[in-house]
């Protein structure tokens, strides 16, 4: 990419995939009774007051750390915590046909197989062909939508990953689930393909993710803590073909490229992450037809290999536990089966070449 246009767009994927506004109130100890929502009402003008009247409902607001109603008259010293999901608002979006997989719908929630490809959001160079665009032409035919979908989308997965995505359709359903996220009780599980074998074979990544320094299209882990986010990322290997192993993730928590930036930090990037050094041979020979098999590879699927397998919730409306999962494109099955049949191959067979391997 080399155009300016085209780095903004780069730069406008770099956003947590779900984001929070965190506001905290400590009440005046001259302040007299008045209801919950009525002080919210007042002191946070810019949010309507069925967003407020959702939050309190879904357990988003917190009186000295305890679930309240609306009717709860405050009281001097009070501690007020406010946890709200970010809107984003836009009124520009074009409602545009675009196919979806659609994996589940009801009159609150809808799940979508996103392919890989389709940016979520619309931002910078692209405004129209995503994932909004299409969920706006979908909805536009159905009158008892409440909201934009643009409102909906709890959470996110950048332009290259497929998988599943989550969209609420009321405002009550947006804000359950983003309190779900908040609290890191969604389940969610990845499955990539990295160089290298991981050691141990099942472990956990903690490390601070934030804006790399050095260059603001990537993310970084700071070890020391000082910066970035909190991330936590569970990772197990499921199968090994020796120069590159089949693993999934567990996310506990949502912060941008958390998984690519986490492998990369444990030595082992997702293959054909070009952002983050996986486009490139990190663990094999020197043997000739080795390197060609590698660029057939990484032209077999022209993209980091990241794939959103699963997604666990609880319902927001009925309370139901619900847990959908969907397999991951053909490139990337084709993928492994080709890594798969490739180590097959080396078993069998070893060039005396091959002995002399790259770290």
């Amino acid at each position: 990419m080399n155009s300016e246009q085209d780095i903004q767009a780069q730069k406008d994927q770099i956003v947590d995939d779900n984001e929070f506004e965190v506001i905290q109130f400590a009440v005046d100890p001259g302040q007299g009774p008045v209801r919950l929502d009525h002080f919210l009402n007042e002191k946070i003008p810019k949010v309507s007051r069925n967003k407020i009247q959702n939050a309190i409902t879904a357990g988003m607001i917190t009186v000295n750390q305890k679930s309240s109603k609306s009717n709860y008259k405050i009281r001097p010293l009070d501690v007020i915590d406010v946890v709200f999901p970010k809107f984003h608002e836009n009124e520009d979006i074009i409602p545009e046909n675009i196919p979806l997989d659609i994996l589940y719908e009801d009159d609150d929630i809808l799940l979508v197989n996103k392919k890989p490809g389709m940016v979520v959001h619309p931002a910078g160079g692209n405004s129209s062909g995503t994932l909004v665009n299409a969920l706006a032409g979908y909805f536009g035919i159905d009158p008892n939508v409440e909201k934009k979908p643009r409102y909906g989308l709890v959470h996110r997965i950048d332009k290259e990953t497929s998988g599943i995505l989550i969209v609420a359709k009321t405002d009550f359903a947006h804000v359950a689930l983003s309190k779900q996220f908040y609290d890191h009780t969604i389940e969610r599980e990845y499955i990539a393909l990295v160089w290298g074998d991981p050691d141990p074979a099942l472990g956990t990544i903690v490390g601070n993710v934030g804006r790399d320094p050095k260059n603001r299209q990537r993310m970084f882990v700071f070890e020391d803590g000082t910066e970035g986010k909190h991330a936590v990322t569970h990772y197990e290997l499921i199968e090994s073909f020796y120069y590159v192993s089949l693993i999934k993730c567990r996310l506990e928590t949502g912060r941008t490229h958390q998984i690519r930036v986490h492998m990369k930090f444990a030595g082992h990037p997702l293959f054909n992450d070009e952002r983050y050094g996986g486009d490139r041979i990190v663990k094999g020979t020197v043997f000739t037809k080795y390197k060609q098999f590698v660029q057939n590879c990484f032209k077999l699927m022209p993209r980091f290999a990241l794939h959103a397998r699963s997604l666990g919730f609880t319902h927001p409306v009925s309370g139901k536990k619900m847990f959908f999962e969907i397999e991951p494109p053909e490139d990337f099955t084709q993928l492994v089966e080709k890594w798969r049949h490739y180590l097959s191959f080396r078993k069998e067979k070893v060039d005396e070449d091959d002995v002399d391997e790259l770290n």
